[in-house]
C-alpha cells in the first residue's frame, strides 16, 4: 500500500478530494493510504499561531519552523520521501509522477502557506516541487495535484490501458475522444472511428495525437526521436495550409 500524508493547516480543503472519484475507490479498495494532517496543534505559541513576522522586515506573514517541523517528526518513517510544495522547486510533470510512484512507498508532503516559509524547513525535505509558475495561497492545491496524479499511477488504481493512453504518457497530447450521439448539433463522429477497422483507427489516433500537439504543445516534440511511421505523418502536417496546422480541430 501506498502511502502519503499531506501536512496542512487547513485540512479541511481535503475532505472532498479524498472522498470523491477515483482517489475515493483507491483508499476504500486499500490501494493508497492518503491523508491530512494538521500541524497546528503541534505550535508551542499560547495564541497558538503558526506564523511570525519576518526577520529583516516585509509584507506577510512566514510560517515557523517548529510546529512544521515537529508534525514532521511524528509523521516521517526512516523510508519517508519528504515533499516540500514551493514555487523554486522541481517542475512537476509526468515524468515526475512515474518516478515518485515507482520509487517512493511513503510520502510526506509540506504544505506551505502565507507570505513563505523560513527558509530552515528546507533542510528537512528530500525536495522541493513546484506545480508551475504562478503563485497560489498555499501549498494545498500543488499537494492535490501530486497526490492524485501519484495514485493514478499505483497499480490497480485504473486500468493499464486507460492510463496508457493519456496525454503525456507516450509524450504526445491525446488524441480526440468521442460518444454517443454519432451526430450532435450537425457534428459527426470522424467515420474511421465508426469502421470497426482496428489499424486505421490506430493511424488515426496517432496522426491526431501527433497534429494536436502540434498545434498545442509544439515544445513536446522537440527533440523527440520519431518512429517511421510518426516522421512520415509529421511530413505531412507541416505541409498543412497554415490555417490547418493551427486552426481548431
Amino acid at each position: 500500500m501506498k502511502r502519503i500524508t499531506i501536512l496542512t493547516i487547513f485540512p479541511d480543503m481535503f475532505t472532498g478530494f479524498l472522498d470523491t472519484s477515483i482517489i475515493k475507490k483507491a483508499r476504500l479498495k486499500g490501494l493508497v493510504d492518503i491523508s491530512a494532517v494538521d500541524f497546528r496543534p503541534f505550535t508551542d505559541d499560547k495564541h497558538n499561531r503558526v506564523d511570525d513576522y519576518p526577520f529583516g522586515g516585509g509584507q506577510g506573514m512566514v510560517l515557523r519552523c517548529q510546529p512544521l517541523l515537529d508534525a514532521l517528526a511524528k509523521v516521517r518513517r526512516p523510508e519517508s520521501h519528504v515533499v516540500l510544495m514551493d514555487p523554486t522547486g522541481t517542475r512537476f510533470d509526468q515524468e515526475k509522477a512515474h518516478q515518485l510512484q515507482e520509487d517512493y512507498d511513503d510520502m510526506v508532503i509540506m504544505c506551505g502557506h502565507y507570505e513563505g516559509y523560513d527558509d530552515r524547513i528546507t533542510a528537512h525535505a528530500d525536495e522541493l516541487i513546484s506545480i508551475g509558475d504562478y503563485i497560489l495561497t498555499g501549498g494545498e492545491l500543488g499537494a492535490m495535484v501530486v497526490t492524485d496524479a501519484v495514485t493514478r499511477l499505483v497499480p490497480g488504481v485504473i486500468t493499464d490501458e486507460s492510463s496508457m493512453f493519456e496525454s503525456f504518457e507516450d509524450g504526445l497530447l491525446e488524441y480526440p475522444q468521442y460518444t454517443r450521439p454519432e451526430e450532435y448539433d450537425g457534428v459527426r463522429v470522424p467515420d474511421v472511428l465508426l469502421s470497426g477497422h482496428h489499424e486505421n483507427i490506430r493511424r488515426w489516433r496517432l496522426y491526431q495525437s501527433l497534429l494536436r500537439t502540434w498545434r498545442q504543445r509544439p515544445d513536446l516534440l522537440a527533440g523527440r526521436i520519431f518512429t517511421k511511421e510518426e516522421a512520415a505523418m509529421m511530413a505531412e502536417i507541416r505541409a498543412l495550409p497554415p490555417e490547418e496546422q493551427k486552426g481548431k480541430e
